[in-house]
């Protein structure tokens, strides 16, 4: 789960107290975002956006993917095969629900993302899938269009 006072982490670049949080994030984001939720798989806005532009985080509007590394992965989710930028995100062991996964948080805000997985076989690049919750990013279009 996602946590501010994780000695293990590099500190976040942006820092706000639970209350900053709350007052900047509509309570659905707060509770993916801040509290390492999951929306429902095929709810979120951005599961099968085929916009190009930039996938931002939506706490804190660091560059987190680019929409040509989103592929279709028909999990419910949006699925990158790679952050934007190797820095955009940090990856730490989840252990929660009592199996081994990888949690994505957003490198400046610490946000959570979603998961990262391994080996499933898709035709990527890099085989992996960010299974991300849409409700964890802003799409911003290229040339300023909208979704």
């Amino acid at each position: 789960m996602s946590s501010d006072a994780d000695t293990s982490l590099p500190a976040p670049r942006i820092q706000l107290t639970p209350q900053q949080w709350r007052a900047k994030l509509s309570p659905e984001e707060y509770q993916v975002l801040r509290e390492a939720g999951t929306e429902r798989a095929f709810t979120g806005e951005y599961t099968d956006t085929e916009t190009e532009g930039v996938y931002a985080c939506r706490a804190c509007g660091a560059e987190l993917f680019r929409s040509g590394e989103k592929f279709h992965s028909h999990c419910g989710w949006p699925s990158f095969f790679d952050p934007a930028t190797s820095d955009a995100v940090i990856l730490r062991p989840d252990n929660s629900l009592g199996m081994p996964r990888v949690e994505v948080l957003c490198a400046t805000c610490h946000s959570h993302l979603g998961h990262v997985f391994e080996g499933e076989g898709y035709p990527t690049p890099t085989d992996k899938r960010y299974c991300i919750n849409s409700i964890s990013l802003r799409l911003e279009p290229a040339g300023g269009s909208t979704s």
